[in-house]
């Protein structure tokens, strides 16, 4: 894949469409996992502008903050606190339409008002999460988590 991403017009269903297949050509040529989330990351972005996008590895048994797009993140998560280390605990995605009805919220930006985080899973284990905010509220839905779901499948190689 070129350096150039392409961003299609039209519904967020289209524009999955379009960068799915960007995605997997750019990991496909690249074994190092940094890279290849660094790079997600940077593409979803820029494809639909969300406040923040970003992976969190599994690393000694905690959430280690990975490469990200937005601003400040927190650093380390333990297993089943927030959406990121409850996404983890449970094996599943979670999608949050209001953030501040999520028990245990980890509000590392007071502007984050909904979030989407799926497990990045690597030969049946969670090796991260990728997790995506918004500042706005109920951006995400059935369509994001189908469609995410199939990019962080993506690293399980």
């Amino acid at each position: 894949m070129s350096e150039n991403l392409i961003i299609a017009d039209g519904s967020k269903e289209e524009r999955y469409a379009t960068l799915l297949p960007q995605l997997k050509a750019l990991v496909e040529s690249e074994n190092d996992d940094i890279a290849n989330m660094a790079n997600i990351s940077a593409c979803i972005m820029d494809t639909f502008r969300f406040w923040w996008v970003g992976f969190y590895r599994v690393i000694d048994g905690v959430l280690v903050l990975g490469p990200f797009q937005g601003p400040l993140a927190c650093t380390r998560i333990k297993k089943g606190k927030g959406v990121c280390g409850t996404a983890w605990q449970n094996e599943e995605t979670i999608v949050v339409p209001d953030v501040e009805q999520f028990p245990g919220h980890i509000a590392c930006s007071s502007l984050s008002k909904s979030e989407i985080v799926v497990p990045v899973f690597r030969n049946g284990s969670v090796i991260g999460v990728l997790d995506i905010d918004s500042e706005n509220l109920g951006t995400f839905d059935e369509t994001d988590r189908i469609w995410l779901e199939k990019v962080a499948a993506l690293l399980d190689k």
